[in-house]
Parts: structure tokens; C-alpha cells; sequence
């Protein structure tokens, strides 16, 4: 992770300059570069793509826009961009900024949102479990096929780990899976799913 200007942003000025380049989000200010590299971005589009089919598979009516920005409510200087999110079709019509920016900022209209870990862990492990079950966000997923996270969130010896995080009562309840084991969902309780279906080629 990459902290490319010392000046702080406003939420404007971030979505003038950076609101249509995926390599950025906002933290109080602070501009990220999430560096993303070829093997995160084929498991992102994995996970995206497993979803969907859940989706269509239970006529849900949701989606999974290739852009989108949040902006909780009672930040300023924040702007998080999930590498997948799933939003609620009818919610969007409440949304202040959906027609103009894919923007959302209403809790009710996320149904899930997933982070393929890269060098910024520290955001996907800590500050973002905390915004995300703030903002009520049913369902959290941390897709760590690298390994890369602390041994305090991933354990010791570091392996590749899946972690969904369901909300209960307003906190995450935080459920890890490692290589060769089924993963379960509650929002997608069908779902057919081992990290081993989603990592790269090159690290297996």
C-alpha cells in the first residue's frame, strides 16, 4: 500500500481526480494506492463471478457493479472501494449520488462486500472490519491467498485464508477457512465455494 500524496483530500476533490481510477480510495484524508497486480485481480473477478451466479441462481435482486465507491455517511474525507460488492437494485433508488457517480452511501443498499488482500492488510484486517460492521453490512469477506496478513488475524505458520465475517449484533463473528475447506455463507447458504476454487495458477 502506497500513501502517494502527503496533502489531505476532500471527498470532492478525491472524486474529481480519482473517482474513475480503480488504483485509489480514500482513509481520512489520505489517498491509497491498493497496487493492484494481475493474480488479485483474477481473484477478485472469481469471487465476483461465483457470486453471480448465486445471484441469478436465486433470482435476487441485486447486482454487481464493476465500479463502485462508499461513502459512509458520517465521514468526511472517506471514499472505500471494495474489490466486490453486491448492492440491493431497489435500494439504489434512494441513493443521493448513484445517478450522477457510483457512489453509495446508504448501509441498507450492501449486501456483501469482499477485499482480495494485497500490501495494504492492515486496512482489510482492521480498519475495514470496523467501517463495514458500522455500516451494517451483512456480510464481509477477506480472500487472503497470499498469506500476506499478521499472524494475529491469519495465524502461525501464515497459510492462505478465507475469513467471512457475518454480523451479529452490530460486530463481526469472524469464521476462517484454509485450503481444501468448504466455505459457508449465510447470505449464500447454496453456495458451492474453497478458497482452492479462486487462487491464482501461479500459487497453487
Amino acid at each position: 500500500m502506497t500513501y502517494t500524496s502527503s496533502k489531505q483530500l476532500s471527498f470532492e476533490e478525491f472524486i474529481a481526480q480519482y473517482g474513475d481510477n480503480t488504483r485509489y480510495e480514500l482513509i481520512d484524508g489520505e489517498l491509497r494506492d491498493m497496487e493492484p497486480t494481475g493474480p488479485h485481480e483474477a481473484v477478485a473477478g472469481s469471487i465476483a463471478g461465483r457470486i453471480y451466479v448465486e445471484i441469478f441462481r436465486n433470482n435476487f435482486n441485486w447486482l454487481i457493479p464493476k465500479n463502485c465507491l462508499i461513502k459512509p455517511l458520517y465521514t468526511e474525507a472517506t471514499a472505500l472501494r471494495p474489490d466486490v460488492i453486491v448492492l440491493d437494485k431497489i435500494e439504489l433508488t434512494q441513493e443521493p449520488l448513484w445517478q450522477k457517480e457510483p457512489v453509495i452511501c446508504n448501509s441498507s443498499t450492501i449486501k456483501l462486500v469482499a477485499e482480495v488482500v494485497s500490501t495494504n492488510w492492515q486496512d482489510d484486517y482492521a480498519r475495514k472490519v470496523e467501517e463495514y460492521a458500522f455500516l451494517n453490512i451483512p456480510e464481509y469477506w477477506i480472500i487472503d491467498f497470499r498469506a500476506l496478513g499478521g499472524l494475529q488475524f491469519i495465524g502461525n505458520p501464515k497459510q492462505p485464508t478465507f475469513t467471512i465475517c457475518q454480523l451479529v449484533n452490530g460486530v463481526y463473528q469472524q469464521q476462517q477457512y484454509r485450503l481444501g475447506e468448504p466455505i459457508y455463507s449465510d447470505l449464500f447458504p447454496n453456495l458451492k465455494l474453497q478458497l482452492d476454487d479462486v487462487m491464482p495458477t501461479s500459487e497453487l
